[in-house]
């Protein structure tokens, strides 16, 4: 089994989802009392929205790069960054260290190739819906049409996720919003929905939903699992 580092903390309420499904996917796959090797650095996620917020990226990746090579040189064989925003800073981390680091985009990507979807939405951070790290590598190296909320819907999302679901506030109206924007993408074409936060699992299901949907933290998770176990019997 391959030892895991996870770079968590951004929330923490995502990262424990990590912890728990990568241990119970070991677990289920090894049997008896097996559970998963794992390193954990846990950021202080008010240092990171931080940094967010004001546009500091540059800060930011040198922070998730220190992170990363602290992991390796404790022993790490591959990497899950436990975020769907901060994969903006993938290439920070992948040039920081020599270990892998498996992409959050690319084990949604297979999960939705698998359902047959190619036209698929994406919620998640603004940071996420707007920029081209995450929507453009679904659509230039797995071959997917990526459609985002419209801008007040994609405003309404921004908040949810930063004052309440990272803080651990589950709110029912808040589910419903989700699903009325969601419902609003499916209207307009889109055949599965992306939980691009790594959050949004915390709220939103697969039965809220009419289509396929892909939940970025347990896809990420699991696809983990399938890496660390590779080499097992």
């Amino acid at each position: 089994m391959k030892r895991i580092g996870l770079i968590g903390g951004m929330s923490w309420e995502s990262s424990i989802e990590y912890e728990r499904i990568i241990n119970e996917e070991v677990r289920t796959r090894l049997g008896g009392t097996h559970s998963a090797d794992l390193i954990i650095r846990s950021f202080d996620f008010a240092v990171i929205e931080h940094l967010q917020a004001s546009g500091d990226w540059r800060r930011a990746g040198e922070l998730l790069a220190d992170a990363a090579r602290d992991l390796e040189h404790c022993g790490a064989e591959m990497l899950v960054l436990c975020t769907n925003t901060m994969h903006r800073l993938a290439a920070d981390i992948t040039d920081a260290v020599s270990v892998p680091l498996l992409h959050i985009a690319d084990a949604t990507a297979a999960d939705i190739h698998r359902c047959g979807v190619r036209t698929v939405g994406l919620l998640g951070t603004k940071y996420t819906m707007e920029a081209e790290f995450y929507a453009g590598r679904l659509a230039s190296q797995h071959g997917l049409d990526v459609r985002i909320p419209n801008e007040s819907a994609r405003n309404e999302v921004h908040r949810i996720i930063y004052d309440e679901l990272v803080q651990g506030v589950i709110d029912d109206d808040s589910r419903q919003i989700f699903i009325d924007i969601a419902n609003e993408l499916i209207d307009g074409g889109v055949e599965g929905i992306i939980a691009g936060c790594t959050e949004i699992e915390l709220l939103l299901g697969s039965d809220d939903l009419n289509v396929p949907y892909f939940p970025t933290t347990r896809l990420h998770a699991t696809a983990a699992v399938d890496l660390a176990l590779a080499s097992q019997p």
